[in-house]
């Protein structure tokens, strides 16, 4: 349903009056089963020369022959550094009032970079020999997924995560992590933010474990305010970040590198409703504004917040997962929401 999300949010984007040359770009199952690959070169190129990309939901089907088109999206254009805003919305319902979190996360290393190794393999092998030389004896039916973190990838994720919070007038910043189990990789995450932190005096960074940053989305998401974290975790958080505010059919995302920028719901897709013309495309359309942002036409974007937060506040063009039990008004499609939105934007 990536396609479907995303004309409804280029029609709201048409409607602030700017004008926009449209590239229009197929990865995932589609392409795979094409051309031979799930992430095409010439989309890689396309987004390079274009520096900034709106992208719908990919699906990687269990048992593909092809890994992540996310994963391999963000480390060919080395968007290292992903923004995840979560914020209540009037008329969606939710247990909170006044939350505005804002979850970054680091996308090149972790548990995410891919790294596997199944078991019976060679380098799964290998590796087993290597631990029973440790003292650490584990089955031959053992597989393995390793997770990398150097110093220079957290160095430059947390750098350009305290700009991104200090450009957003934000103040304060929580690194997220588990240092007191995986030393080796947290701790180093750990110790670099603490380190970089000291050259933002404007922002209050202090520390959480997961867990415990996992039970204040819970708890108190309202007195967060950034959660920095790694990549699993981030993945994670910004999902609950989500839920807690009304789900994540509402919750935006942006992919930064140095050159480039891609922007796409947290939500993943829905095959069964491809095309169907039923599934929730206002989270893209959030994207789009976060896409604004980024291009410097931030009354634009604003216009775009104000009009999804009006569409759904009103709850008469709403999609079936926004509509309240027992309201009786119908629910309306993918492309009638998009409309809803666009027409308050003119």
């Amino acid at each position: 349903m990536g396609p479907d999300v995303v004309r409804a949010a280029q029609d709201v984007l048409e409607a602030t009056g700017l004008e926009f040359e449209w590239v229009s770009c197929e990865v995932g199952e589609r392409a795979f089963n094409t051309v031979g690959e799930a992430l095409p070169r010439a989309v890689v190129e396309a987004v390079q020369d274009c520096g900034v990309a709106l992208k719908g939901p990919v699906a990687t089907p269990a048992g593909a022959a092809f890994r992540s088109v996310n994963v391999a999206l963000r480390r060919a254009l080395d968007l290292y550094v992903q923004v995840r805003p979560v914020r209540t919305i009037p008329g969606v319902p939710s247990r909170y009032e006044r939350v505005d979190v804002q979850v970054v996360r680091e996308t090149t290393e972790d548990l995410y970079r891919g790294l596997e190794l199944p078991p019976g393999s060679p380098e799964a092998g290998e590796l087993l020999a290597l631990l029973s030389r440790m003292g650490e004896e584990l089955p031959s039916t053992t597989g393995f997924s390793l997770k990398p973190l150097s110093e220079q990838a957290a160095r430059r994720a947390v750098t350009r995560a305290l700009e991104h919070a200090r450009a957003a007038g934000r103040r304060r910043v929580t690194l997220v992590h588990k240092a007191s189990v995986m030393p080796a990789t947290d701790g180093i995450f750990l110790a670099v933010g603490r380190e970089v932190a000291g050259d933002y005096p404007d922002l209050h960074v202090d520390a959480l474990a997961v867990d415990a940053a996992g039970a204040e989305l819970v708890r108190h998401p309202e007195d967060l305010d950034v959660l920095l974290t790694t990549n699993l975790y981030g993945d994670v958080l910004s999902d609950v970040a989500a839920a807690v505010t009304g789900g994540v059919g509402l919750a935006p995302g942006a992919n930064l590198g140095d050159h480039v920028a891609v922007f796409e719901a947290v939500h993943g897709t829905a095959p069964r409703h491809a095309g169907a013309d039923r599934v929730n495309p206002l989270a893209v359309v959030l994207s789009a504004a976060l896409l604004l942002d980024h291009l410097g036409e931030a009354v634009h974007a604003g216009r775009v917040r104000d009009a999804v937060a009006a569409v759904v506040l009103r709850g008469n063009d709403v999609t079936y997962d926004l509509r309240a039990a027992g309201d009786p008004r119908p629910a309306v499609g993918t492309r009638r929401a998009g409309q809803a939105v666009a027409e308050l934007v003119r």
